[in-house]
């Protein structure tokens, strides 16, 4: 073995790529609590993962559906008009609520937990522009 065992365990150990969320704002600990490594890698309730993915099960429900009744052409009109207003964004240190891809979701005329008690992650804390940016043009 000419590799040795150092470059073994250095190829073993998994590398966790850079957050965003995680450079400009520190760790919520009232919101989010203690950090622990088992609830990083479980999910703390066994609903947890189906409600993460709620959305995704739902396209691919309505895609199928769509699917069935009208062809394979609706789904990937439907897909790339999806892809095509998921690219289209603010600066990134402000928040965009991408009301076009909730409009093609049938979602602009439902009032859900977000819109009244609003989400965390839309908080009106804004990050320094200029880091941002320089993070995005990938400057940083």
């Amino acid at each position: 073995n000419s590799r040795g065992a150092s470059s073994l365990l250095k190829d073993s150990i998994p590398v966790i790529g850079f957050s965003t969320s995680e450079t400009f704002e520190g760790h919520d600990l009232l919101r989010r609590g203690f950090r622990t490594v088992k609830s990083d890698l479980l999910p703390s309730h066994p609903l947890e993962l189906s409600e993460k993915n709620f959305q995704l099960n739902q396209d691919k429900t309505n895609f199928a559906t769509l699917r069935n009744i009208q062809g394979l052409h609706a789904p990937l009109k439907l897909q790339m008009e999806f892809r095509a207003v998921k690219q289209v964004q603010r600066f990134p240190f402000l928040h965009s609520s991408n009301m076009a891809l909730d409009t093609l979701r049938g979602n602009d005329e439902s009032i859900s937990f977000e819109d009244v008690l609003n989400d965390p992650s839309q908080s009106e804390v804004m990050g320094e522009p200029h880091m941002m940016m320089e993070y995005k043009l990938g400057l940083l």
